[in-house]
């Protein structure tokens, strides 16, 4: 009786040749969006609210970046992930995939919270009206927190298809890996015909005739 070993299919080395490709297309455009989606989102208005300050009412508003920095710092962390991932290999490229996925989600949570926050604003009435324990009146907020947490949604897609898909992904070439170990260098072959070379030679401490 003959046995035939199942030999790998031809096809199955490109297929995941492409699989890598796609999924590093849509893991970069995804977190480059997404980074880009939440720091655009945090610079807006986020809320505003009156104030009664003298017997009128005063209009106030808080951008993102005075509501929370969270989600915008968490934005650049993500970036930064994403372009070290390709630096690291192995358990460093899970790791950092892992930061890039946790960077997402932090975004996102931190996002829809500060919709609700009038701390911002509660702190701009206090100083409009003289009174620290002064607090604002119709309150209303935009739709940009929510913006911010849909690019952190991004962001976090990205970190979940590096986590899948990363170690097809491509590492950085090892003539950029510096272990700080001095490469030797070859010693030109000497020419006996060329005195210079041989005084360069003796001066490196080796012996011309020995060539």
């Amino acid at each position: 009786m003959e046995y035939v070993t199942a030999s790998p299919h031809p096809r199955s080395e490109p297929a995941r040749a492409r699989a890598g490709r796609r999924s590093l297309a849509v893991a970069l455009l995804c977190g480059a969006l997404g980074a880009a989606v939440a720091l655009l989102a945090s610079r807006q208005r986020w809320s505003e609210a009156t104030a009664s300050v003298a017997g009128g009412a005063f209009p106030l508003t808080a951008k993102g970046s005075e509501v929370t920095g969270v989600p915008a710092a968490l934005a650049i962390v993500g970036l930064a992930a994403l372009v070290a991932v390709f630096a690291v290999r192995r358990a460093g490229r899970v790791l950092v995939a892992a930061l890039l996925a946790l960077s997402g989600a932090g975004t996102v949570v931190t996002a829809v919270l500060g919709a609700s926050d009038s701390s911002a604003l509660d702190e701009k009435a206090a100083q409009a009206s003289g009174d620290t324990s002064a607090t604002v009146d119709a309150l209303s907020h935009t739709a940009w927190p929510y913006v911010a947490a849909a690019g952190g949604v991004l962001i976090l897609l990205a970190g979940l298809i590096a986590l899948r898909y990363g170690k097809l992904w491509p590492a950085m070439s090892g003539r950029y890996e510096r272990d700080g170990t001095p490469r030797p260098r070859k010693a030109k072959p000497v020419d006996p015909d060329r005195p210079e070379d041989l005084w360069k030679a003796l001066d490196r401490g080796e012996d011309p005739t020995s060539a």
